[in-house]
């Protein structure tokens, strides 16, 4: 089996020198790019199984990227991980609003990133899933073949939205604070904002909502998240 490919967008030469280095005596190929336009055309040549990219680039932003990435049907699964000096919780939140799944922030442990990314790969990896189907109402979930529909209608998600909606569907009715979905779904060994939850949950119901679906995901105030079948008298 060829070894995974990542992509690197990075316009700092000695970043992206060290990056190539790094991930490579990591068993990865790595492809380099120095901005985001050089970076998309990579992505539509020779589609990358994971990007890391970089936030402050020269023309196009990092978040601009991610957020046309996400936007296109082709490449909106594409695994993603934020590279950037901007440590706030607030920056932080932005990245993943744009679509990042995991956020490093500068100066990093290269070993950590290494780190990181392999557990990002196990997140998607169909191979460390069971061969179920998981079906709750309209929604189903086939985990061997890493494949999700809703009202029979498939719908393309990243891999933290896809490991998400796993955790939901196995475990419906019951409510979960941010805290424990952190550590059920990110890892306790991953270290990220609270607030990193009410990100992908506004993307998971933004997925579902052309299909009426939004609903399953239930905000409970004070406590955290409920996935369960809506009540059909709500809507009386």
């Amino acid at each position: 089996m060829p070894p995974a490919k990542i992509l690197v967008v990075e316009d700092e030469s000695a970043i992206r020198d060290m990056l190539h280095f790094t991930l490579s005596s990591a068993g990865y190929d790595v492809v380099l790019a120095a901005n985001a336009e050089q970076g998309w055309q990579k992505i539509q040549d020779d589609a990358p199984d994971l990007l890391i990219l970089d936030w402050m680039l020269p023309g196009i932003s990092g978040v601009k990227l991610a957020q046309r990435i996400r936007q296109d049907e082709k490449t909106r699964s594409l695994p993603i991980v934020m590279l950037t000096a901007r440590g706030e919780e607030t920056d932080q939140v932005m990245g993943f609003d744009a679509g990042a799944d995991d956020y490093v922030v500068k100066p990093f442990s290269p070993r950590a990133l290494v780190a990181r990314i392999r557990a990002l790969f196990r997140r998607q990896d169909p191979e460390t899933q069971t061969t179920e189907v998981l079906q709750l109402g309209e929604l189903r979930m086939d985990l061997a073949s890493y494949r999700f529909w809703a009202k029979e209608q498939e719908v393309r998600m990243g891999p933290t939205e896809f490991k998400l909606m796993q955790f939901f569907m196995q475990h419906p009715n019951r409510v979960y604070s941010r805290g424990q979905l952190l550590d059920q779904v990110w890892g306790q060994q991953v270290v990220v904002e609270e607030r990193t939850v009410d990100v992908h949950i506004r993307r998971l119901r933004k997925l579902l909502e052309p299909l009426q679906c939004e609903d399953y995901i239930h905000t409970i105030r004070g406590a955290g998240y409920r996935f369960s079948e809506p009540d059909p008298r709500a809507a009386d």
